[in-house]
């Protein structure tokens, strides 16, 4: 049963365009595994040999056999007093078995009153039987046909463990005004947690709201020692015939755990939304495999605890058409980046000259990117986006190297790394027009980051010290990032000249900045974030009218190191070269 779409769907749509895009990228890789796996136990699943036993088994039932239902609830894991009124909840007759017609779903909605041992951590099981209609579920029942009736069982009460408490605090300690004795109840507070970090997870019990009841629409017959892996565990054998009772799958695929309501000494009344339903064996098999690939991205670091949710959430409030648009477009933002990313390292591998470029720009984002770094470890985040931001730091690290000379100093007691300027970038304007810029703008840049870190420590809570200053430099980065690019648009405008910038790379990012602005528009966010998203575009949009304004000079050097005579002249070399030798060819 689909749980109704809310309201707020703040906790996907209000994502930043940046994470929106690595969602859509997780979602195509884990619908890619889905579909991988489940062909892959189609085409490349278990064979049976031809010493194995000829024997296939079949299912009991037949399709569109007539079933009667009883769903009891009790507090006992095993299940047999049938005449207990109190324990049956539910009851259904003549539902068609795999007839895909509006008589074969039925829904129930109902009220449940918690019991003590419930709300004490107590567990609670439904227990589904169907029979052929006519044919009791009760195996003392005179009547009761062992080939007729077949059940199972499924909690409805899940554990989960509590989560641990926040370990931010106000590091000013109470609002002003407040008294010496808050402030000593607040050290003993933070001192009873941290000794009850070293205690055993302490598990909550959570009530499923929504129970849906699916029979599998599998008549296949399958070879007696060969069914396949992803399908044995579900099946029901009979052990006189070997053959298979119709599969009872409880579909949880769409219960996400915001829906599920913990149980405590206040709740009374809970509310249990039941429905029993066909599924086809390509949805059955595509929910386990998907429910399977969460398991493994979560296993490798890829997906943390409630992702899978979010991406459910998706497919549940999302608009189907903004859903393909969302993956489309996020398969080209990947594409952008590999090809910004491409191009940006063949630039500064290639590049020779340092004239025209920003120097303090190339060590101002290795900062930027090493603070974001230690953000992340410190916030505790899976390893692969770890990975991800220390290679991109190491990356920045080497354009240091390419735009400066590294030295290790050795005459004192501990090496250390000494910066010197090249002399294409020392020996000309460009240094002094760099210097000019990155002066005043890192005036404005640290009256801002002074002032949102006061803010923050005020307002705002972290875990210690040491987190407020990497969480209020990683807040400037994002916010005021962008003025780090305002030197290279100053040396631009003092040199009169654009032909020293990587204009492929920066186009890749421009196009990248435009699926961002696309993602600024569709998802809902604050006005504050939306008015940030089309910073870069200001950005990009002045370098564009820089490269109109200033048309190319043949003197200067462009990206390689190469100016646009020196190109000629070469070109002219290899011409007189090649007709040289198709002389003495012909001679």
């Amino acid at each position: 049963m689909e749980p109704p779409a809310t309201q707020d769907g703040g906790g996907v749509r209000r994502q930043q365009p940046q994470q929106q895009a690595g969602m859509g990228q997780m979602l195509t890789g884990v619908i890619r595994i889905a579909v991988f796996w489940y062909f892959a136990s189609k085409f490349f699943g278990p064979k049976r040999s031809p010493t194995q036993s000829s024997t296939q088994i079949s299912n009991l039932f037949h399709k569109g056999e007539l079933l009667d239902m009883w769903l009891y609830v009790s507090e006992q894991d095993k299940f047999s007093d049938f005449r207990s009124e109190a324990a049956l909840v539910w009851q259904e007759t003549n539902i068609p078995y795999a007839a895909w017609t509006p008589d074969s779903t039925r829904t129930l909605s109902l009220k449940y009153q918690a019991t003590e041992a419930l709300k004490s951590n107590g567990s609670l099981y439904a227990h589904v039987f169907f029979a052929k209609s006519g044919y009791p579920p009760d195996p003392e029942d005179p009547e009761y046909q062992p080939l007729a009736a077949f059940g199972q069982t499924h909690p409805i009460v899940a554990y989960l463990p509590k989560s641990k408490a926040d370990k931010k605090k106000s590091l000013l300690g109470n609002s002003e005004g407040s008294g010496d004795d808050e402030k000593i109840s607040e050290v003993a507070k933070d001192i009873h947690e941290e000794e009850k970090e070293d205690e055993p997870t302490e598990w909550k019990s959570y009530w499923k709201p929504n129970i849906t009841i699916n029979l599998v629409d599998d008549f296949t017959r399958y070879p007696e020692n060969a069914v396949p892996p992803n399908i044995a565990p579900y099946m029901n054998i009979e052990p006189t015939t070997g053959n298979y009772y119709p599969t009872v799958f409880f579909n949880e695929f769409w219960l996400l755990r915001d829906k599920l309501i913990q149980l405590n000494e206040t709740v009374n009344e809970l509310t249990l939304n039941l429905e029993v339903a066909p599924i086809s064996m390509t949805k059955w098999q595509l929910f386990l495999q998907i429910d399977q690939s969460f398991q493994v991205h979560r296993s490798y670091g890829s997906m943390l605890e409630g992702e899978a949710d979010e991406l459910k959430r998706v497919f549940l409030e999302g608009n189907p058409i903004l859903l393909v648009v969302t993956m489309v477009v996020s398969a080209l933002h990947s594409v952008f980046d590999f090809l910004a990313f491409k191009n940006d390292i063949q630039f500064w591998n290639k590049n020779k000259s340092m004239e025209g470029l920003s120097a303090k720009s190339v060590v101002v984002n290795f900062f930027c990117q090493l603070i974001v770094f230690l953000y992340l470890l410190d916030n505790e985040t899976s390893w692969m986006i770890l990975a991800s931001s220390g290679i991109g730091c190491c990356i920045e690290f080497w354009k240091i190297g390419k735009a400066m000379h590294i030295e290790v100093d050795r005459t004192g007691t501990i090496p250390m790394l000494r910066f010197r300027n090249r002399d294409s970038y020392a020996t000309n304007k460009t240094k002094e027009y760099d210097d000019l810029a990155m002066k005043y703008l890192t005036y404005i840049l640290l009256v801002l980051a002074i002032g949102f870190s006061i803010y923050s420590l005020k307002y705002e809570r972290h875990k210690s010290w040491y987190s407020w200053i990497l969480s209020s430099l990683t807040s400037c980065v994002y916010m005021f990032g962008f003025i780090m690019m305002c030197p290279q648009l100053f040396i631009n405008y003092k040199l009169k000249s654009v032909a020293h910038l990587p204009w492929r790379q920066m186009t890749y990012k421009f196009l990248n900045t435009i699926i961002d602005d696309l993602f600024a528009f569709v998802i809902k966010m604050p006005i504050l974030h939306r008015l940030s998203v089309f910073r870069d575009d200001v950005i990009f949009l002045i370098y564009l009218y820089q490269r109109w304004k200033y048309p190319v000079d043949k003197k200067r050097v462009n990206e390689f190191g190469f100016g646009g005579e020196d190109e000629q002249a070469l070109a002219a070399t290899t011409d007189s070269t090649q007709q040289t030798e198709e002389d003495k060819k012909t001679q």
